[in-house]
């Protein structure tokens, strides 16, 4: 079933629900980074332009119970520098207090909802706190993807109450642009995979076996692929109990033709520590640990993308957050970036991080904004909030 856009709907004098993820860091009251605000702001303004009002809600971080260093105010101070206008910010997400709020609001206004996750029906998707949550609302538009991939309230239990609803922008860029790389890429078509856990990337990996003609793999998983070939690591991070998932893999990539290249060099130290002395190695000593790729695994990354026309990539190639170790993910980030003609998705979560800031990151065709939403969208699974929406 489709999932309508935004501008499918009429929003004239109607209040509308819009579901952000505006978890976003701050420290002491001031905002880190704005960059997931900055995304949804194209769909908030298009309800205010088209007569609604726009009541948003999001969560921020993981409360176990009500916190002012969790509340959404420095969020709603943000919004009302970016939107022009005074934005409040509701006492809670639901109650009568906010109910008059919400019904106060006039067409081409907005209210943002205290922080959903105070409650914690919301990531049970309660049934009686789905509906209060939808109580006075005539349209619902989800544009929060970093947070489709949960059955929560705020994502799912409010449709079975509001019958109108579409995806923002945000969330129709991040289907559009996920589905071109996963349905019918352009070949060849490779996958860039990084990050700590085989584990975590199970899914991920056998699903793309059979949508990509290579697999790029670097990261602390690089290590549990290499000793699972015999080859020493020494104090690399390494998954023991997934070394024959590993070789099982490398032999399911062989059987389909899938190359897959890993490390041939290192940039290894005693540990992943700043003051670190970095070496860069063909063979990994006992007393040290993998950290990053050398120069000789990134340049044949960067062969590999001179020849794609699709380039999926999810997880950093090494230690970035310690510039010493952050070479290999952004000699082979400027690399992609600059590639003309080729496709090129990233995931989100560390992926996104690791290269959103830097100066080439525009040059990339798409920067998610989802970590487990992304990842769980390229191993093939249905995300709860984006059936949700399905009319």
């Amino acid at each position: 079933m489709p999932v309508q856009p935004i501008t499918h709907l009429e929003f004239q004098n109607k209040k509308v629900l819009v579901r952000c993820d505006f978890n976003v860091p701050i420290a002491e009251g001031v905002i880190q980074d704005p960059a997931r605000i900055d995304a949804s702001l194209d769909t908030i303004r298009y309800i205010l332009e088209h007569g609604g009002s726009a009541v948003l809600c999001s969560h921020l971080g993981r409360p176990k119970e009500r916190s002012a260093a969790l509340s959404l105010k420095p969020v709603a101070e943000y919004l009302s520098q970016a939107l022009g206008q005074k934005i409040k910010l509701a006492p809670d997400c639901v109650g009568d207090h906010t109910g008059k709020m919400v019904e106060a609001l006039k067409p081409g206004e907005a209210l943002l909802l205290e922080n959903l996750r105070f409650h914690h029906e919301e990531e049970a998707n309660d049934r009686d706190f789905s509906h209060e949550l939808a109580r006075h609302k005539q349209a619902y538009v989800n544009d929060g993807f970093g947070t489709a991939h949960r059955a929560h309230a705020s994502t799912v239990g409010v449709t079975r109450f509001i019958a109108e609803r579409a995806a923002g922008f945000l969330m129709m860029r991040e289907l559009e642009a996920l589905r071109a790389v996963t349905e019918n890429p352009k070949r060849p078509s490779i996958a860039i995979m990084g990050g700590a856990k085989v584990s975590d990337k199970i899914g991920l990996i056998k699903n793309l076996l059979n949508k990509v003609d290579a697999i790029l793999i670097g990261g602390a998983m690089a290590y549990t692929f290499l000793k699972a070939q015999g080859i020493a690591v020494g104090r690399s991070r390494v998954e023991d109990d997934k070394l024959e998932l590993a070789k099982e893999l490398l032999a399911q990539a062989a059987s389909k033709g899938v190359k897959i290249v890993l490390p041939s060099d290192h940039i290894v130290a005693a540990a992943p520590q700043a003051d670190a002395t970095p070496h860069t190695v063909a063979e990994i000593p006992s007393e040290m640990m993998g950290l990053d790729i050398g120069p000789q695994t990134a340049a044949a990354f960067i062969a590999e993308i001179e020849r794609a026309k699709t380039v999926i990539w999810n997880g950093p190639l090494g230690f970035f957050e310690i510039p010493a170790f952050a070479g290999g993910t952004n000699r082979v980030g400027e690399a992609l970036a600059n590639q003309i003609g080729v496709v090129s998705i990233i995931g989100g979560g560390d992926t996104a991080a690791a290269v959103a800031h830097a100066p080439w990151a525009g040059k990339f065709t798409h920067i998610s904004t989802g970590g487990g939403a992304t990842l769980e969208f390229l191993e093939g699974r249905e995300l709860p909030g984006v059936k949700a929406l399905e009319v």
